[in-house]
């Protein structure tokens, strides 16, 4: 077996609040991730993970080809209209990444627009991303944001449909929260400050150069991000400026390429309206106003000094139904929500005096999760709508907006899969505190029970963690697993209240929620072997779980984790810091930091018996930087006592957040970590 890497011990202490809070890994950080000693160790841990996983690689070939097998590599996805044409993507079998077409609504050939492909092969990059795409309203000119580093900072490139060639050079230094046509001569982008926070708001006209752009909107509250969307009647920009618990609206007229934005909605902390549109002479939009803890909808009339008390309810409140979205359509209305911990959809018709009455759309499955697609056409008389259950792929719907039937546009392929043989259900555990905490299970019909379960949890930002198929949980299903899902506190299956339920001072509740759900599974001859999984803040779930309870679990995955949660907090220079201390609490006040270090992976790590551990992060990563799982790596080695399982760490050298962006690379990402887990439940770690 190889020799684990050491990182070096470099003695600092942070103080505050009277506490002293050594960290003799922070030179992981302040180093930064070109320096040779940092790069040195993230490469030796690289170097260790290889030998530990050489006589596995035949488990991870076998798996990454089983995956393969379930997936369609000749595929079009469903296109979506927009004007006179039908825009969609299309993968390849050997190609890692999509194309995208389009083709005449009236029947016509394809046209390619991009091929990311050759794109990424022609520039020598080592990923690529399309994060948002968009063509100008008669369809000449179709722009997109690319990112080739993984760090989220984009170009906006426009290419001019009939030439095949780039209209003009590429915009440099985007955010990618925005991309919207202001009439068929200017685009909508958006700026990061530096700290990655979107705070400025562009108006580009095509053929000027970018230093000669319009700023729109420039938002200087550090804990405010700023973006910007299309209305659905494509009359309107909305700029909105946000942060977790209070939003600010104002108004573009996208036919005015002169025109300035006018305020529509001040910000009011705690009163949040986190969608607006414009429905003609109003408002439409979601709040939290007047006690509506489970949002209301309602039109607020298009007049000067208008507030939230002028508004008027669409249809009425009931805290049984948490709002969550919607799309306007010219004659219809498409409310998304949820009732009963399950996603939900209503249609309101528009009339001459406003709006109808609310009918739900109903499916026949007990236990689904739909939302709204892509829908582009507002004076459409159907919406796209996508559904989908733990054993059933996504299929893509139209939906008429009359009479509520739908017709099925395309069902997700899904070679060698036959759903008969596997069943799905929801059970539910107890919380400490008396809560009860629904979790999702699917398995195999032939699965005897218990069997290795893999427990997978989130529980941040009101994220929910809907049941929903998946094709890579298939080679662990079929090996006699069950997956789960922990619908934990901090997500919002239940509604707002679960989310503030797992926030701030109630974040302790996301962890206990998640060990209740392990130890119901237990109890309930569910689970044998428990694997626990989580990416991001639900890295941070990992790390917290497995100091509270390490003996639970056989091993866990924690990817890209929020481990060291008090130095990212106190540092107001990186990423999302400012903008999330509405999730988190600002540990420059004392209380908000006594509530952090009771939970922060990283400063609650102890001497003890660890279960094995797969930790992975990418070099590029904006959202958790790579040193959150390097120090937490380094500090952990340091602590496992005999008896503790493996523990490695995977960095991916040229990606971020999300990992490698080509499909490929991705399965095989997937079979590393399940040929891992099939390891070391099977006692071959």
């Amino acid at each position: 077996m190889p020799t684990p890497p050491q990182a070096a011990r470099k003695p600092v202490t942070h103080s505050l609040h009277g506490e002293d809070r050594p960290d003799d890994y922070h030179w992981l950080k302040t180093q930064g991730r070109t320096d040779p000693e940092v790069l040195g160790y993230l490469e030796g841990e690289n170097a260790y993970l290889a030998g530990v996983m050489a006589p596995l690689r035949s488990t991870q070939a076998a798996i990454y080809a089983e995956l393969l097998s379930h997936v369609q590599e000749d595929d079009d996805q469903p296109p979506v209209r927009e004007g006179e044409w039908l825009y969609f993507t299309r993968t390849a079998a050997g190609q890692a990444h999509p194309l995208f077409l389009r083709r005449p609504a009236q029947g016509g050939e394809d046209e390619v627009l991009l091929d990311l492909n050759a794109l990424k092969a022609r520039e020598g990059h080592a990923n690529v991303w399309v994060y948002a795409a968009r063509p100008s309203p008669d369809g000449r000119l179709w722009a997109y944001l690319l990112d080739t580093t993984g760090q989220e900072v984009f170009e906006l490139r426009v290419l001019d449909t009939r030439t095949g060639e780039l209209a003009e050079p590429p915009l440099t230094g985007l955010s990618g929260w925005t991309l919207a046509w202001a009439g068929q001569d200017a685009l909508i982008y958006g700026t990061d400050d530096a700290t990655q926070r979107p705070f400025r708001i562009w108006r580009h006209r095509l053929g000027q150069p970018q230093a000669g752009d319009d700023l729109l909107f420039e938002e200087n509250d550090p804990t405010f991000r700023a973006g910007a969307d299309l209305a659905e009647n494509g009359e309107t920009v909305l700029i909105a400026s946000e942060a977790n618990m209070a939003q600010e609206w104002w108004a573009l007229d996208a036919r005015d390429p002169a025109a300035r934005p006018t305020p529509v909605l001040a910000r009011e902390r705690g009163t949040e309206v986190p969608l607006l549109t414009d429905g003609g002479d109003h408002w439409l939009l979601l709040t939290n106003a007047g006690g509506a803890s489970e949002f209301a909808l309602k039109r607020l009339p298009k007049r000067e000094g208008a507030t939230l008390a002028d508004a008027e309810a669409v249809l009425p409140y009931s805290p049984e139904r948490y709002l969550t979205g919607f799309h306007l359509f010219r004659s219809h209305l498409l409310l998304a929500g949820r009732e009963g911990g399950f996603t939900r959809l209503w249609v309101l018709p528009r009339t001459a005096g406003g709006y109808g009455e609310a009918r739900p759309v109903v499916f026949p499955e007990a236990s689904y999760t739909v939302r709204i697609g892509a829908n582009r056409e507002y004076d459409s008389a159907t919406a796209r709508i996508l559904y989908t259950s733990l054993t059933r792929p996504a299929e893509h719907l139209d939906l008429d907006l009359e009479t509520l039937e739908t017709r099925l546009v395309k069902a997700t392929p899904v070679p060698h899969y036959d759903p008969a043989q596997y069943v799905a259900e929801q059970v539910w555990a107890t919380a400490p505190d008396g809560e009860r905490v629904p979790v999702s299970l699917v398995r195999r019909r032939d699965t005897a029970l218990p069997a290795p379960t893999l427990l997978y949890g989130y529980g941040s930002y009101g994220a929910p963690m809907d049941p929903g198929f998946s094709l890579s949980r298939l080679p662990l299903l079929d090996r006699g697993w069950v997956w789960a899902i922990a619908h934990i506190r901090g997500g919002s299956e239940l509604g707002r209240r679960w989310y503030d339920a797992g926030r701030l001072s109630n974040k302790m509740n996301t962890f206990t929620d998640y060990v209740a759900a392990g130890e119901h599974l237990r109890a309930a001859g569910v689970a044998g072997d428990l694997v626990a999984m989580g990416r991001s803040a639900g890295g941070l779930l990992m790390g917290a779980v497995l100091n509270l309870r390490p003996e639970l679990f056989r091993a866990a995955f924690v990817g890209v984790p929020f481990v060291d949660v008090l130095s990212t907090m106190l540092d107001d220079s990186i990423p999302l810091t400012t903008g999330e201390y509405d999730e988190w609490g600002n540990p420059g006040e004392a209380p908000a930091y006594a509530d952090m270090r009771a939970y922060s992976p990283y400063d609650n790590l102890k001497a003890a018996t660890y279960p094995h551990l797969f930790v992975s992060t990418g070099l590029n990563d904006p959202r958790v930087a790579y040193w959150e799982p390097a120090k937490y790596v380094a500090r952990l080695r340091t602590l496992r006592q005999d008896g503790s399982g493996e523990l490695v760490l995977k960095t991916n050298m040229g990606a971020g957040h999300g990992g490698s962006s080509g499909r490929y690379d991705a399965l095989n990402e997937t079979a590393e970590e399940y040929a891992f887990a099939l390891a070391a439940v099977g006692g071959r770690l």
